[in-house]
């Protein structure tokens, strides 16, 4: 059975529920799941993970990622990016150091509203399907980070690219509309490719054709999601017995810290956390 990591180059106008239900067919595998939503008119770097490897979903998802943005000042949509409809066009006087200020003030720790254009769930309903019924709520703010983000060409007086590293949560098209919204000309996303996540980046990522062409081939294994942490492999039948039984095993040599843990044969068995000599496992990837 398949089991491991596709990076795909997400083509515009799928959504990444259509990329899963595409590798599930090619691969003949039920058990496919993806690593952080995509919006359809966005390209770029996502995560598919099959088989036993879909135990890694959470990480992924948890994960930084970094896109490139357009940024269209002047314009304001109801989904916060031109696949929606225009409420607002205003003239547009800032400049590249007024755009430039302005990104200093959503670094680090800030406040996002979500859009009502969203897959998030009020009272069982998701804000889409509200939003299509021309309903508005309110939405509480939530915390996300961003750890960098940079003007990286000026186009016209309307239209930037930018770079953004941010955490799980972000809304790319809702940090354009702010930056417009503080700009005092209004903002959209007209562009958006995801260049990381999870670790991996575009020189990672293959096609749907690719895919179809290649097969499991292209399956990276899960280990290589977790390559930051140093590898534990495991000295005894006995120790090893125990972590493929779900216990924790003890070695008073070990650092604390997160840990790759190998089988004696070299099978990835499970991330673990060590504590003061105690390994624990925090999620295993071997088994049924």
């Amino acid at each position: 059975m398949p089991n491991g990591i596709i990076i795909i180059d997400k083509p515009a106008d799928w959504t990444s529920m259509d990329v899963c239900a595409k590798i599930r067919g090619i691969l003949h595998e039920k058990r496919v799941g993806h690593g952080g939503t995509l919006d359809p008119m966005a390209t770029g770097v996502l995560p598919v993970f099959v088989g036993q490897a879909t135990r890694a979903v959470e990480f992924a998802e948890n994960s930084r990622k970094e896109y490139v943005a357009g940024l269209r000042l002047g314009q304001v949509t109801d989904t916060q990016d031109i696949s929606g409809e225009t409420l607002e066009l205003r003239p547009v006087t800032a400049t590249r150091a007024d755009v430039e200020a302005a990104l200093l003030h959503f670094m680090g720790d800030i406040q996002q509203i979500p859009p009502m254009y969203s897959a998030i769930k009020i009272n069982g309903q998701k804000l889409y399907d509200l939003a299509r019924k021309g309903k508005e709520v309110e939405r509480k703010p939530r915390a996300i980070h961003i750890y960098e983000l940079e003007l990286v060409e000026r186009f016209s007086e309307t239209d930037y690219l930018l770079r953004c590293v941010c955490s799980k949560g972000t809304y790319i098209r809702t940090l354009c509309h702010d930056i417009g919204q503080r700009l005092g000309c209004g903002g959209t996303l007209y562009s958006l490719r995801r260049t990381m996540a999870a670790g991996y980046t575009l020189a990672d990522a293959v096609t749907i054709e690719d895919v179809q062409a290649q097969g499991e081939a292209l399956l990276k294994p899960a280990e290589t999601m977790f390559m930051e942490f140093p590898a534990y492999h495991l000295p005894s039948a006995g120790r090893e017995k125990r972590v493929r039984n779900g216990n924790p095993v003890t070695d008073e040599t070990i650092a604390d810290g997160t840990y790759r843990v190998y089988g004696r044969d070299g099978t990835f068995l499970c991330l673990s956390r060590a504590e003061h000599g105690v390994l624990t496992s925090i999620k295993n990837f071997f088994g049924a």
